[in-house]
């Protein structure tokens, strides 16, 4: 039962981020680099989950290492965009953004965790 409970916290771990970045990405100002930044963080913000997922479909251990490096790179692609994005002079927006990139660096731990123990 353990196992299904660490699996189950993980997909709902990543379907919040998702949620969390989504929120963001609706308040952030609108101008020439947010235009370009906000697609390109939804996208990467969203992965990690809908991949965990795909992983955890038990495909065979090659498929789940695959669906698995690529939650640790789009995690890793959702901090950098994190930081790219503009908040202008929002106190709130900023935290927000320090939050979520936290996020994203714990989520990066997490699967290249996952990935390490694999190997082993």
């Amino acid at each position: 039962m353990k196992d299904e409970e660490k699996k189950y916290d993980l997909e709902d771990r990543t379907a919040i981020f998702a949620e969390r970045v989504r929120g963001f990405c609706l308040k952030l100002p609108r101008n020439a680099a947010n235009t370009e930044y906000i697609p390109q963080l939804i996208k990467s913000g969203s992965s990690p989950g809908a991949n965990y997922i795909e992983a955890n479909e038990k495909l065979g251990q090659k498929d789940f290492g695959m669906k698995i490096k690529t939650c640790l790179k789009e995690s890793k692609e959702s901090a950098y965009w994190l930081r790219l994005v503009l908040v202008g002079d929002s106190k709130e927006l900023e935290e927000d953004r320090k939050s979520l990139r936290n996020e994203a660096l714990e989520l990066v731990r997490i699967f290249a965790t996952i990935l390490n123990n694999k190997r082993q």
